[in-house]
């Protein structure tokens, strides 16, 4: 599979700022008061769980916007799989770059890759199925753009990006602008011809009146999978199907089976717990 990298210019400044947190005004004040600064290392990044990689080149950037002369040699790429031991890298340089990089790149990669493990879980509880999956905004403000990257280095898709990218009308839209037929019009009117436009619905009476409206993507939320698949026939492939609420991978098989399109699933980027790597000293 592959995966499309960050451009550097875009997530520096994160990884930048991420640093700048833990230097503070003073620096590493440990390291530098223990480690010679001529005093070089070489040390592996080890994963210590099963699972999938993800934030190699943000690692990376963590040490060389260090010290540049640090030498990062990637043994493993985005979209690997893990276990416990692989090597992911052998990073070789200034000790005190070394040291001083280590938590915030390990907070990034273990993050990321969490976020790519949970996701290839519930890819591979739908295998031989139709439907992907998807994530959300629901996701750790400033780091957006990693965690919907980190999706897909676990074989999940990207829903909408932002606000700005596609219309999507939740019901707190359908009831402060006066329903559902004034709300499409609404949305059609000013929205542009180049928009996809999706609308929730909480049931089967209003996806009807969506379907008689004409829009592109419905979202079919907290149904269970008898009514799915009522909403999948009523829709009959006229609009992209999504179904979103309560997904797990004990719950996606059952709700891909149903024939929705798209599962989009919010804990994966906010709630997915860490995979476990770690900085081993060789030398």
């Amino acid at each position: 599979m592959s995966i499309p990298a960050l451009p550097h210019i875009l997530i520096e400044p994160i990884i930048r700022n991420a640093l700048l947190e833990d230097l503070g005004l003073a620096g590493d004040i440990t390291t530098n008061a223990v480690i010679d600064e001529n005093h070089h290392s070489k040390v592996a990044m080890v994963s210590r769980e099963t699972g999938i990689l993800s934030g190699m080149d943000i690692a990376s950037m963590a040490f060389t916007l260090i010290d540049p002369l640090v030498n990062v040699d990637l043994k493993k790429k985005d979209g690997d799989i893990l276990k416990p031991g692989d090597v992911i890298a052998i990073i070789e340089g200034s000790s005190r770059a070394i040291l001083t990089g280590e938590r915030t790149a390990l907070n990034f990669m273990s993050h990321l890759s969490g976020i790519a493990s949970v996701t290839h879980k519930i890819v591979k509880s739908i295998e031989g199925t139709k439907t992907q999956v998807v994530c959300t905004r629901k996701t750790t403000p400033g780091l957006r753009m990693m965690e919907k990257y980190a999706v897909r280095c676990g074989g999940g898709m990207n829903h909408r990006f932002a606000l700005y990218d596609a219309v999507l009308i939740k019901d707190n839209h359908i009831a402060i602008a006066g329903g559902i037929r004034k709300t499409l019009e609404q949305a059609k009117k000013n929205a542009g011809h180049m928009v996809k436009i999706e609308i929730e619905v909480d049931t089967l009476d209003q996806l009807k009146e969506v379907m008689a409206l004409g829009v592109d993507a419905v979202l079919l939320d907290n149904m269970d999978p008898e009514t799915l698949k009522e909403a999948v026939a009523i829709v009959n492939q006229r609009a992209i199907t999504e179904a979103s609420g309560r997904i797990n991978p004990d719950t996606a098989r059952t709700i891909a089976e149903s024939g929705v399109d798209l599962i989009s699933v919010g804990w994966i980027t906010h709630s997915a717990p860490i995979l476990d790597i770690g900085l081993d000293f060789i030398s």
